[in-house]
């Protein structure tokens, strides 16, 4: 079972998996640790040639509607086209063949993207994945996280958890820590600054012995690389539009190249104080272009970005009631981290050295395949709890009979601990809808706080005409999704005072419950030491009849915001499958077509190279005239063939070439099978020359024998030289007389015939019988020697060596 974990970022992606040996980064086949975050038909330069149809940046586009004023905003910024989905959701126009025009969700271009992640670690395992854990962002909503969700169902893939980018890192961290105070001590306190190409995450996070805790999270969705990348684009634009009258942002090949060259120039400028060049050649119109920036012209440019860099700092700690005294450590992690300017305002705002322990691209790929390997059954991983935190707040609202208006109540606070279940109680008559939505607009990167809509069926008044008692589970998961889990109906039927009541289970472990009549919100414990003493205080009432309760389970049926039906999921997953297996065949088909090409190239070289002195010239012409011809096909007529047809015309051109091959194989082989047939020959006449010598090695051999190997050996020594003449005779461009695999039987034969006379051995003597009384015993070697012998006994010295000897290799191995 294979332990793998996908961190999908903004440029880039990981992945990591859990072996024996610890964690590892899996490269493509390109032996690329980081594959590119885009989906395209013809791998890294696409992203030049076939800007279009390559599709990259899209990761904050799930869940959101084509309307949303952030894709209103980046689709500017794109060099392919965004459409609306009927849905009304954001897809992706590309052109999947030559005429054809397709529009794609984002759940299908993010599973197009983890199915090559898949495959990718298929490969380097040797083993299917099916079970993953993946990469979020901390502040992704709960349709964001349902988006990514149905990508990986999409692919093909069990999500056993997507995980915040912080709290992945943080497990990174400490699960490795073996110096972390013991659970009942003060807990160790580490803020994360996890600054990434799209994103600017903060988290806090108090460590013990064998447990993490998030304590608070803060974020800006709106600082990251790319906005640096940004600046310095919009710097050389402007300048090559003074310099060279270029309009840069015309022309999205330009475009796509000048981010490329401007963000190599950042890299450079984050090692590098002085001025740096900028040079693009053929850049646009034929024009070549060149500039210069420094780093502290370019911190000028970013102070806008830079001023922004401690507000997410100071809200965590306000968030988490900490001083600066109480950080144990600053850790920060992320490609865009590694910037000087970045660095130096995080270390002074904390007032200490910066931590770079972790690796700042591959943490939090490394995090997530440790939760993975939790997880999963197939690892034993040393003991690790993970609390996470919900990082909004998340309320209910409900219709209020009571008060004929809206109720609502706050469920999950923000930082509270996740995942986490809670039990409202509301008394009812019909079935009625709960609304859960995300209460404080002005934290939340998401134009709608809409969560979604969870009717509550088949609720009925209780027998006597009273509003029946409801319990409603809701919960926040082990992905950060909020959800209404279960509803249950309780009747209460009253019995005479002679009947038991039934038992009911009234407990509900690890659980808040909160009774909700109304407008009425009461947490209550559900421990039974606090009934019992709520009970005492109560003064003595009369006795009243016993009830019993019976507990039915309601149905609840979902309206989630941006959730794809179950109708169009199935349809999605079943596009994808056919989309890989037209992979593969096409895969096939290009594979028989370069199989083609391969064979023209090498067999074109080879005519008037190692294969020239084994073809006349008027076939050689030929030959070399019909590869042409083929070469000329396969970029003319051949360039969109099917598979067959590229078979076909390999096995064509084979029938032509594979004879003139085998003639140039056998010419270098046949020497070597003479050479071995011709040893043997010498070896046994040796033998039968030493035998008429009267060799006393060889006396004891049958003289019919010999003979008959002696003629075998003659004979087989006319054959050699009868077939090497007529060989040497031959021309080179006709079939060889004989073949190297007609000497090698005949060397078999001869072996066959020859080696078992000539290696018989010599027959054995054996010594004449010594009389056992002519010497006496020795100390009672007689009375030893007649004792009946006893198998057990006596072989059991032997036994136990043996014994020992076969047992040590198995401790060994262990």
């Amino acid at each position: 079972m294979s332990v793998v974990a996908f961190d999908l970022g903004f440029q880039s992606c990981y992945i990591a998996v859990a072996r024996a040996g610890g964690i590892e980064t899996i490269a493509n086949e390109y032996s690329d640790r980081s594959p590119p975050n885009r989906c395209t038909p013809c791998g890294k330069l696409c992203v030049v040639t076939n800007y279009k149809n390559t599709v990259q940046g899209f990761k904050r586009f799930h869940g959101r509607a084509f309307s949303d004023p952030y894709i209103q905003t980046a689709k500017s910024n794109l060099v392919y086209e965004l459409a609306q989905m009927p849905s009304g959701s954001t897809g992706i126009k590309v052109r999947i063949k030559d005429s054809e025009e397709k529009v794609f969700s984002i759940e299908q271009v993010t599973g197009m993207l983890l199915t090559k992640l898949k495959e990718t670690a298929e490969s380097a395992l040797k083993k299917p994945v099916v079970d993953c854990v993946i990469s979020v962002p901390s502040y992704f909503t709960d349709a964001e996280r349902r988006s990514v969700m149905d990508a990986a169902q999409i692919a093909g893939l069990n999500c056993l958890r997507l995980m915040n980018e912080t709290t992945a890192v943080t497990l990174a961290y400490g699960i490795y820590k073996q110096d972390l105070p013991a659970p009942e001590e003060k807990p160790r306190i580490v803020v994360f600054v996890d600054l990434g190409h799209s994103g600017y995450q903060v988290s806090v996070c108090a460590f013990n012995k064998g447990k993490l805790k998030i304590l608070a999270t803060a974020f800006d969705s709106e600082l990251g690389g790319k906005d640096f990348d940004d600046i310095l684009v919009n710097h050389f634009c402007e300048q090559f539009g003074k310099k060279y009258k270029l309009d840069v942002k015309s022309k999205p090949r330009a475009l796509v190249r000048l981010y490329q060259e401007c963000e190599k120039l950042k890299k450079l400028m984050s090692a590098n104080s002085s001025d740096l060049p900028l040079n693009i050649e053929c850049f646009m119109n034929d024009i070549d272009v060149s500039s210069t920036l420094n780093r502290g012209h370019f911190e000028e440019m970013c102070a806008e970005l830079l001023a922004k860099v401690e507000g997410p700092l100071r809200s965590v700690m306000e968030q988490a009631k900490l001083k600066k005294e109480d950080i144990y450590a600053v850790e920060i992690v992320g490609g865009a981290s590694r910037m000087p300017a970045i660095k130096e305002r995080i270390s002074r705002f904390f007032g200490k050295e910066l931590s770079t322990t972790l690796n700042a691209d591959e943490a939090v790929a490394r995090g997530c395949a440790l939760q993975c390997a939790i997880l999963s059954p197939a690892f034993k991983v040393r003991e690790f709890s993970i609390t996470d935190v919900v990082p909004y707040s998340i309320s209910l609202k409900w219709n209020s009979a009571a008060e004929d208006g809206v109720s609502d109540c706050e469920v999950f606070p923000k930082n509270h601990a996740a995942p986490f279940s809670k039990v409202l109680t509301f008394y009812r008559k019909e079935p009625f809808t709960l609304e859960a939505y995300y209460n404080n607009p002005k934290e939340l990167p998401y134009p709608s706080t809409t969560i979604g809509q969870f009717l509550i069926q088949n609720v009925v008044p209780q027998a006597s005409g009273e509003s029946a008692k409801v319990k409603v589970k809701v919960r926040v998961n082990i992905h950060g999704v909020f959800s209404v889990s279960s509803a249950s109906l309780v009747e209460v039927i009253k019995t005479p005072e002679g009947e038991e009541p039934m038992e009911t289970d009234q407990t509900v472990k690890e659980e808040e419950v909160c009774t909700l009549c109304n407008a009425l919100c009461v947490c209550v414990s559900t421990t039974e030491d606090a009934r019992q003493e709520k009970k005492n205080d109560q003064p003595p009432q009369a006795k009243k009849p016993k009830v019993k309760t019976k507990t039915v389970e309601l149905p609840i049926e979902n309206s989630l915001h941006w959730q794809l039906s179950s109708e169009v999921l199935n349809m999605f997953v079943e596009n994808e499958g056919k989309m890989i297996m037209q992979d593969k065949l096409e895969k096939e088909r290009n594979d028989a077509k370069n199989n083609v090409e391969e064979y023209v190239y090498d067999m074109r070289d080879k005519l008037h190279g190692v294969l020239e002195k084994f073809v006349n010239e008027a076939d050689r012409d030929a030959f070399s005239l019909k590869l042409e011809d083929t070469e000329n096909w396969l970029y003319e007529d051949g360039e969109d063939q099917q598979k067959q047809v590229y078979i076909d015309k390999l096995a064509e051109l084979k029938k032509i070439g594979q004879p003139i091959y085998e003639r140039y194989i056998e010419s270098e082989e046949r020497p070597k099978a003479f050479e071995d047939l011709g040893r043997q020959l010498q070896m046994y006449m040796k033998i039968i020359e030493a035998y008429k010598s009267k060799a006393e090695q060889y006396a004891h051999l049958d003289e019919l024998e010999v003979t008959r190997v002696d003629k075998h050996v003659n004979d087989t020594m006319v054959w050699m030289n009868s077939k090497m003449n007529q060989q040497n005779s031959q021309n080179l461009t006709m079939e060889p007389v004989v073949k190297v695999e007609e000497i090698k039987a005949k060397t078999k034969e001869l072996y066959s015939a020859c080696n078992p006379v000539v290696t018989k051995p010599k027959p054995k003597v054996e010594p004449p019988k010594e009389e056992k009384t002519e010497n006496g015993p020795v100390n009672g070697q007689e009375a030893t020697e007649n004792q009946p012998c006893n198998p057990d006994t006596t072989t059991s010295t032997g036994t136990e060596q043996e014994t020992v000897e076969k047992k040590l290799p198995q401790m060994d191995i262990d």
